[in-house]
């Protein structure tokens, strides 16, 4: 059986067509709802469909009219960003439904608070340390180095900064565990 000359003109246009249809596969929003996506899918740009489970989340939170809508109501240029907020707080909502985004906000708020007060216990340490090593002089003019320092900084300034270092069971700056 002989078959006719394949025409080089024709295979070519054929195999751009198919290769074309294959990279315009639908966005993940079209292929999530099952409909045909268009050129201009308000979607398609914000949800490609490497990424099927950004769209399977901001539907489950917010529903795609609610984002079509809000993306409609947005400037072209927010569009993004404000996928990618929606995206965000989707997903934290699906991972704790309560708190959503708030909850990791909080969560980070007061790591930074204690990050915070674990650097002032530590500068105050630091201050402590290098008062208590700073040469003094006696009457006599010698020099005594490492008997308490001249200053009083950091035991009664007023400020307390306890520290995972020192043994200061009561927090007042003066017991340090043994002479309660």
């Amino acid at each position: 059986m002989s078959y006719p000359p394949i025409n080089s003109k024709r295979f070519l246009v054929v195999k751009i067509m198919a290769s074309s249809s294959y990279s315009n596969s639908p966005c993940a929003a079209c292929k999530f709802l099952r409909r045909k996506c268009m050129p201009d899918c308000i979607f398609a740009p914000y949800f490609p469909p490497e990424e099927p489970q950004k769209f399977a989340n901001v539907h489950k939170i917010f529903g795609a009219s609610n984002v079509s809508k809000l993306l409609n109501e947005v400037q072209p240029h927010q569009r993004e960003d404000a996928v990618n907020s929606l995206a965000y707080e989707a997903e934290a909502r699906i991972k704790d439904p309560v708190y959503g985004c708030v909850g990791a906000i909080s969560v980070l708020q007061r790591q930074v608070i204690r990050l915070q007060k674990e650097l002032d216990a530590t500068s105050a340490d630091l201050i402590r340390y290098t008062c208590n090593e700073m040469p003094t002089t006696t009457q006599d003019g010698r020099r005594i180095i490492g008997e308490g320092g001249g200053s009083s900084l950091g035991q009664s300034s007023g400020y307390y900064y306890p520290s995972p270092w020192n043994n200061d069971t009561l927090g007042d700056g003066y017991h340090r565990g043994d002479n309660i």
